[in-house]
């Protein structure tokens, strides 16, 4: 089987198997926000989660990232233990008086082995990554002088520095005019060819529909596991556009 660049540590599963595994997982904190959940993900997949506040869309981000204990059941992730899980939170988690190259430099060394050439190679893979989303000219800047956007498109361009095979972002796409979202997901897609997964809480449902595979959506406890056709009949009170 043909491998992609992103896999090259020695793996127990073969390229077809789920990314993501949710097994009859449990969110909240003292109460359950909703039933059991059991899902899977596949790579390639992009996943918007929607709903309104509180719903309880970045507690289960959260919870697959492993920073809230589930009440029950289990996450696993088939990823490197090593920089496999790329996280982006809501408030991005930059260092802002660092400059704009070395908060993605953080994300290039993650994966990083050991190496004459590796700062170099770091630094290489530092500004692509801010070309890719468009950023490169703001390398020398400090983090604290950005607009909400172009702090987002630095915490983005981290991630795709680290190349992780498994995103999870929330409000990913917040803060971006559709040019600036088009970009961002333009320089996302090539890790996602290459078998890298994405799930992102969205607020935007326009977003969700033009660049998401798959919708899980919160609402009144309940929550559903939907493609994006069935989601817009969902949110139409049942009538096709």
């Amino acid at each position: 089987m043909k491998r992609s660049s992103l896999w090259t540590h020695t793996e127990r599963t073969e390229l077809t198997d789920p990314l993501l595994i949710l097994d009859k997982l449990v969110i909240g904190y003292n109460e359950p926000l909703t039933g059991p959940l059991s899902l899977e993900v596949s790579r390639g997949e992009v996943v918007a989660i929607l709903g309104p506040s509180g719903a309880g869309k970045t507690t289960l981000l959260r919870t697959i990232a492993g920073l809230v204990m589930p009440l029950g059941g289990s996450s696993r992730q088939r990823v490197d233990k090593k920089g496999g899980l790329g996280y982006i939170p809501q408030n991005l988690g930059l260092a802002r008086h660092a400059t704009v190259a070395h908060n993605v430099s953080l994300g290039a060394g993650v994966r990083m082995k050991w190496s004459l050439s590796m700062y170099a190679e770091r630094r290489k893979q530092t500004m692509e990554a801010l070309e890719k989303v468009g950023m490169e000219h703001k390398a020398t800047e400090p983090v604290r002088r950005l607009s909400g956007g172009q702090k987002r498109r630095v915490a983005t361009a981290r991630t795709l520095a680290q190349r992780p095979q498994l995103i999870l972002a929330d409000e990913f796409l917040s803060e971006l005019d559709d040019r600036n979202a088009s970009a961002v997901m333009d320089a996302v897609s090539p890790l996602l060819d290459e078998g890298s997964s994405l799930i992102m809480v969205e607020h935007h449902a326009k977003y969700a529909l033009k660049y998401a595979t798959r919708v899980w959506h919160f609402e009144d406890g309940k929550f559903s596991d939907l493609s994006v056709k069935e989601w817009i009949v969902y949110h139409n009170g049942g009538d096709e556009e």
